[in-house]
């Protein structure tokens, strides 16, 4: 049977951070921490460093605005020129309401498709689901997933830890 990894159930939030500070010091280095809500401080102990979706937003903001701006430069400037009120065919003024739309819609779309792509997201099935107490996990129940690493060792290692319980997560 190949396992996903080993997986330990703690009561409180304060346990499992302190058991995440602990496994990311003893160098496990994939932790994934499951939690009802948000933990302060929880990211960094399992070894979370950094966090793309601020640049994939501006990359995106600065393609949205950069091709909006472009579109209509060339409609104006260089495909289809109108001499509208003597004003010049390249008259940027008139570009700016476009422009700043395009950068908020491309950034927003490249936020939402950055965030779920970095998540791996949409996920229909996952290999913690096949540990049956795992449904706890939304109400009141804190876990901790040690991947890919020596069950045995994790076994151990867990077990000091003083969980409610330790479960194999098969793949």
């Amino acid at each position: 049977m190949s396992l996903y990894g080993v997986m330990a159930e703690f009561g409180g939030a304060e346990a499992l951070l302190a058991a995440a500070r602990e496994a990311h010091e003893s160098g496990y280095g994939d932790i994934e921490a499951y939690s009802p809500f948000p933990i302060e401080g929880l990211p960094e102990a399992t070894g979370f460093r950094r966090n793309w979706i601020p640049a994939i937003v501006l990359a995106g903001g600065l393609a949205g605005g950069i091709g909006g701006y472009l579109m209509q430069w060339y409609s104006a400037v260089l495909s289809y020129p109108i001499n509208s009120g003597g004003k010049p065919p390249h008259s940027w003024p008139e570009f700016i309401p476009v422009t700043f739309e395009l950068t908020v819609l491309v950034a927003a779309i490249a936020g939402v498709v950055g965030m779920l792509a970095l998540n791996g997201l949409p996920r229909l099935y996952h290999p913690v689901f096949n540990v049956r107490e795992f449904d706890l996990a939304s109400r009141n129940r804190f876990f901790l997933c040690l991947r890919h690493a020596d069950a045995q060792c994790a076994r151990d290692f867990l077990r000091g830890l003083e969980p409610l319980g330790i479960w194999d997560v098969p793949v």
